[in-house]
């Protein structure tokens, strides 16, 4: 989903303050529920969540946590339910068999590093990582749900926007109260610069808890076959706005620039008006990686692949292990 403007409005707007009798009901049902964990995974569950509803960088962290464990000599399966597809599961992904509006778009990206499970049952899709023989599970979302206990559960955030109003839904983005989030949290993962980001740091440094900071970094030999071309950018994730900032960081000419909600089915015709107005004004249509699985293959389409680096990944490596050795 797209962010409303009013949940980016600091104080909170008129419209926010008149939801917050809806946000505390919410609040107080999701804060309950975070604290009801109902099964324990025979492996180790390591979780990749967010503070708030839309993208953060999930999927390229959960990648990276996936190629440290490899390093670390397990074998890691992904678990997640897989939003935007209609899969219910438990079932491993195949993406010769599986697209995304089967699957969604985040595990047919995570499938081409490791395993994918895809459940919307958080304990079945952990019994069959095991029984296809996974020796951790890295778990993409699902911080909220109290389905299946984490070993370890790394919070995410986009420094940039941070948690905007600070509101639960539908007054603003959190998914519970913040002070009954950061009881399950045990590490905060920063995701680029900026002050909102910095706050929180700062709140959970005060808390005890580790703070990694980390940037996506564009892929640098795709980066260095776009360098002289223009483009108009599109994207349906969570944050457009991070990937049109993405390429321009980078030093790509970014003309101009199209948004679209997160998890977006491209139609026919938006892909053929995009198109049109790229070739009108002599652009080349470019777009993230999670768009390029719901595209399928378009050879006039450039795609800019990007990765998680994490600051002192040495740290973040204990922590893994710590979450290994859990019993």
């Amino acid at each position: 989903m797209r962010a409303p403007a009013f949940w980016q409005r600091v104080p909170p707007s008129p419209l926010a303050r008149m939801l917050k009798p809806l946000a505390a009901l919410y609040g107080s049902v999701s804060g309950w529920r975070m604290g009801r964990v109902l099964e324990r995974a025979a492996l180790p569950v390591i979780c990749i969540g967010n503070f708030t509803v839309g993208g953060t960088g999930k999927t390229p962290l959960a990648l990276a946590i996936a190629s440290l464990l490899a390093r670390e000599g397990e074998s890691p399966s992904f678990l997640t339910r897989g939003h935007g597809g209609n899969l219910r599961g438990p079932v491993v992904i195949d993406p010769a068999i599986h697209d995304h509006r089967a699957a969604g778009d985040e595990p047919l990206l995570l499938a081409r590093t490791a395993r994918v499970i895809v459940s919307g049952d958080r304990p079945a899709g952990a019994n069959l990582a095991g029984q296809t023989g996974a020796t951790a599970i890295v778990m993409d979302d699902g911080f909220q749900n109290p389905a299946l206990d984490k070993d370890l559960s790394l919070l995410l955030v986009d420094g940039a926007v941070g948690l905007m109003n600070g509101l639960c839904l539908p007054a603003g983005p959190l998914r519970a109260p913040l002070a009954r989030q950061w009881e399950h949290a045990d590490a905060l993962v920063v995701m680029g610069e900026g002050a909102p980001g910095a706050v929180l740091a700062q709140d959970a440094r005060a808390r005890g808890l580790p703070v990694f900071k980390a940037a996506l970094v564009p892929d640098p030999n795709v980066l260095e076959q776009l360098r002289g071309g223009r483009y108009l950018a599109f994207a349906g994730i969570g944050r457009p706005a991070k990937f049109f900032e993405t390429l321009t960081q980078a030093g790509l000419d970014v003309a101009e620039s199209r948004a679209f909600p997160d998890h977006h089915h491209y139609r026919e015709q938006e892909i053929a008006a995009l198109r049109a107005r790229a070739q009108s004004i002599g652009l080349t249509l470019i777009t993230t990686e999670k768009d390029a699985v719901r595209l399928g293959f378009a050879d006039d389409i450039a795609v800019l692949p990007v990765t998680a680096q994490i600051s002192d990944v040495k740290a973040l490596a204990s922590l893994v292990r710590r979450a290994l050795r859990a019993p």
